[in-house]
């Protein structure tokens, strides 16, 4: 697979990484162990370097599980993991004091079995932690060699600029997709400006955009969906009209829905990584697909003038999770 650069950081990537949550955490019964270890084994061997992990998915037995599946191949990946909840559970709260920040690190490096996290997000932004102090943290475990770069998870500009004054910010994470273009308005400049990385997550909508739910599915009881509003069989019934879009374009390039919408995430900006997640193999090479798609200037004007006659339909987020995001 091609490779991609994250930002002025120099950290090289596949142009696609992998989101490991949903291995065993958010959307349903988890994954046979040794089924998900073989599913990231052969993620590698089609090309992939680049891994999604946090404490906070489990809590721990994500990070687990993929230190387990990629002790064997560390030296040929990039991991990135994250902090910023208390006890590393998402639903207690925010916890980024800076001895939270320590503990987590060094709880991480055993979970994934190597002496150096690559890339070191923020969860969330704390907002009962300054930003300098977060930063200053991370910069000091990055002098120790536990850490090689820090990272952001849905911040906004303002946290952003008061964290990269302190320590570059090497990657921001945010969702992004042909169904949220939010950061398009703020967020993706700036990382222009400052030379960082952008890794959307959900690239693919929670899957929707891949073009296999409609009105009529329904979810696991456990998968995090049935709370998301824009996930409700209305929003559904709705938003169909993007998907078919997508299923249009997708026919005329020979291609898939969901590598329509992974192709136009890479035709943004050089430094965009998607990090989509499966966990089926077959999934997983038409995912990768996508990095061997070329839309041209025509084929995006056509997307953004058809996005334009779209409205969809339902926030990304229940109330009580949206209020966490662009801090």
């Amino acid at each position: 697979m091609k490779s991609r650069t994250l930002g002025n950081s120099q950290l090289e990537v596949s142009a696609l990484g992998f989101g490991c949550m949903g291995l065993n955490h958010a959307y349903g019964a988890a994954m046979e162990k040794q089924d998900a270890i073989a599913l990231l084994r052969q993620a590698v061997e089609v090309g992939v370097t680049f891994f999604d992990t946090a404490e906070a998915y489990g809590p721990f037995t994500n990070e687990e599980l993929v230190g387990e599946a990629l002790a064997p191949i560390r030296d040929q990946v990039v991991i990135a993991t994250k902090f910023g909840f208390k006890d590393g559970d998402s639903k207690t709260g925010m916890d980024s004091r800076p001895e939270r920040i320590r503990a987590v690190a060094d709880a991480s490096l055993k979970r994934l079995r190597t002496d150096h996290i690559d890339l070191f997000y923020q969860h969330r932004v704390d907002p009962n932690v300054p930003m300098e102090d977060v930063a200053g943290t991370v910069r000091e475990l990055i002098a120790e060699g536990k850490v090689k770069h820090f990272g952001l998870s849905e911040a906004g500009v303002q946290s952003i600029r008061r964290a990269h004054a302190v320590q570059p910010v090497a990657v921001l994470q945010s969702e992004y997709s042909l169904w949220w273009r939010e950061p398009e308005q703020d967020v993706l400049p700036t990382c222009a400006e400052l030379g960082i990385g952008f890794v959307p997550f959900s690239p693919l909508g929670r899957g929707f955009l891949a073009g296999k739910i409609d009105a009529s599915t329904s979810f696991a009881k456990d998968d995090f969906r049935n709370n998301v509003p824009r996930f409700s069989p209305e929003a559904r019934q709705t938003n169909q009209t993007l998907v078919d879009l997508l299923g249009r374009i997708a026919t005329g390039k020979q291609a898939t829905p969901a590598q329509i919408a992974l192709a136009w995430l890479l035709a943004q900006q050089p430094w965009i990584v998607p990090i989509p997640g499966t966990t089926k193999l077959h999934r997983l090479k038409e995912n990768i697909g996508a990095a061997d798609i070329a839309l041209s200037a025509d084929d995006l004007r056509q997307i953004a003038e058809s996005l334009a006659q779209i409205r969809v339909q339902g926030d990304r987020y229940p109330a009580h999770l949206a209020a966490q995001a662009g801090r």
